[in-house]
């Protein structure tokens, strides 16, 4: 059995595409995963499997919550590697941004000088935009626009959801 971690996008906010981490845990069980725990409601999962988890998921999803989400799915080894590779972990947790992308990311620089202040810093490396943003991201053009910034579906979390699933790995 290998360990995944699980990214989910768009769910549980603000009353829309509700998905209870706390009844998705049997569910998974009942379907043959092991040694299930997540992270607040938000959609961060980690499990073992046998094989690449995300269609197995996604149809379980449907089929039990009515809902299809974005689902971003790194092995433990991808992880690690995502985390050991932000140019920015010297700084607060809170101010450091991975943006797994879904597919192949392009970066659309016009955009990007459009959006991105100077305070912020970004890398884009394997398919995940790092962001420091020391003036938080909550009235960021440049995380607003992100998605078309990059091209494609992007799930988000800061570095302190990111350290917490580390710790949990």
């Amino acid at each position: 059995m290998q360990k995944f971690v699980i990214l989910f996008r768009g769910i549980n906010v603000g009353g829309h595409n509700k998905l209870p981490m706390k009844s998705l845990v049997p569910i998974l069980e009942a379907s043959g995963f092991k040694d299930i725990q997540y992270y607040i409601q938000t959609g961060n999962v980690i499990l073992s499997s046998e094989d690449e988890p995300t269609t197995r998921i996604k149809k379980i999803i449907s089929q039990h919550f009515n809902i299809t989400p974005e689902i971003i799915t790194l092995n433990a080894e991808d992880f690690f590697q995502a985390l050991s590779k932000c140019p920015y972990l010297n700084n607060e947790g809170k101010l450091v941004h991975f943006y797994f992308c879904k597919n192949t990311a392009e970066l659309a620089m016009e955009k990007i000088e459009k959006y991105q202040i100077e305070s912020e810093q970004y890398s884009l490396i394997n398919n995940i935009m790092y962001l420091y943003a020391p003036e938080g991201i909550g009235r960021s053009k440049f995380v607003a626009n992100m998605e078309s910034c990059l091209g494609t579906a992007v799930t988000g979390r800061n570095l302190n959801t990111i350290n917490k699933i580390n710790t949990m790995l």
